[in-house]
């Protein structure tokens, strides 16, 4: 056998060998809180942060620092291009164009928002755009594909891990307190889909929130968070390309940066296929299901990153930018709903 052509596989179960141990901790970790979540109730990713942190002393060790790393970086790329696969371009039309440009607005108006509140409470504008944007597009999810287009620095990896904290509190929060405000204010089916979808963070307490009062109010919220998740797309371009520079001169000027992401194509890809119908039913939930396990693990790897003492450090201030982004993005949302109520009477 030509020698040339053998080397590389020793490497490349070397390095396989060196990236197990960590990513095995995540993975395991991912699969309690998994359980933990489908048996006793309660947020999935929350779960994976926590239990991550508790076992933070093992980023520490060389043996696991490798594969927690890869975990962290790597697989969220890989979840968030599958999300392009759960989106759909026809279901726009079924949101009405008042609809649409509510949903816009509520994506593009929080991250101001949040970035306005971060300035005025003293705190980075990367903890105002990752929470804005937490917030305001798809919760988690979101973070980490935003936390994807930033330059690589421990900073902005404890306010993602501190964001996504944040985002799991308070979307699980509103999906027990909004279909509250669904019932007090008599809103119909149309409009508790939109303001449920338009204004709770993840996917999964949107659709909890929903079911709670009907599943026809359960597929009018799901609809309107989709459009939300579709955003994802437009908004990474945008901040890959205004970051692009930071990350190229962080890596080193002989080193090709693309300034439009491989995962991001990958994500316009499959929601361009699959709104033209090309994917099959069982594709889509399998991507969904692989995308949702790759984040989970990431969130996890995130959280072994991360201890609790260095997120103390930043005080109530973050508290104060993400509950106050959260009444934001309802107030927006129920404020288009009365007036919608005001121009068609």
């Amino acid at each position: 056998m030509n020698p040339s052509i053998s080397a590389p596989y020793p490497t490349i179960v070397t390095e396989a060998k060196t990236l197990i141990p960590g990513f095995m901790l995540c993975a395991v970790i991912a699969v309690a809180a998994t359980f933990v979540s489908e048996h006793y109730g309660g947020p999935q990713f929350l779960y994976a942060l926590l239990i991550g942190i508790a076992f933070h002393y093992m980023s520490e060790t060389d043996k696991c620092k490798p594969g927690i790393e890869i975990a962290a970086k790597k697989l969220v790329r890989i979840g968030v291009a599958l999300l392009g696969a759960r989106i759909v371009a026809s279901d726009v039309s079924s949101l009405g164009l008042a609809g649409v440009g509510a949903l816009i607005g509520s994506v593009v108006l929080t991250i101001g928002f949040g970035l306005l509140m971060a300035r005025l409470l003293g705190l980075p504008k990367i903890l105002g755009l990752l929470s804005g944007g937490g917030t305001g597009i798809c919760g988690i999810s979101a973070t980490l594909a935003i936390s994807s287009t930033l330059p690589n620095n421990p900073e902005n990896e404890r306010y993602t891990l501190l964001t996504a904290i944040g985002v799991a509190v308070f979307s699980t929060v509103a999906m027990i307190l909004y279909p509250l405000i669904v019932k007090a204010g008599g809103l119909s089916t149309a409009e508790a889909g939109l303001f449920l979808g338009g204004s709770i963070h993840d996917v999964a307490q949107v659709v909890g929130a929903a079911l709670i009062i009907s599943p026809d109010v359960g597929d009018a919220a799901t609809l309107a968070k989709m459009f939300r998740v579709a955003m994802l797309m437009p908004v990474v371009l945008i901040l890959a390309m205004t970051f692009h520079t930071e990350r190229k001169l962080q890596v080193g000027a002989q080193t090709k940066t693309p300034i439009l992401p491989l995962f991001l194509a990958a994500f316009v890809i499959l929601a361009a296929i699959n709104s033209m119908g090309y994917l099959p039913k069982y594709v889509v939930a399998l991507s969904s299901d692989v995308s949702r396990w790759c984040l989970v693990i990431s969130i996890a790897a995130l959280g072994v990153k991360t201890s609790f003492q260095k997120l103390s450090e930043l005080g109530w201030r973050p508290i104060a930018l993400m509950s106050s982004e959260a009444i934001f993005v309802a107030g927006y949302m129920l404020l288009v709903i009365y007036l919608s109520r005001v121009f068609s009477a």
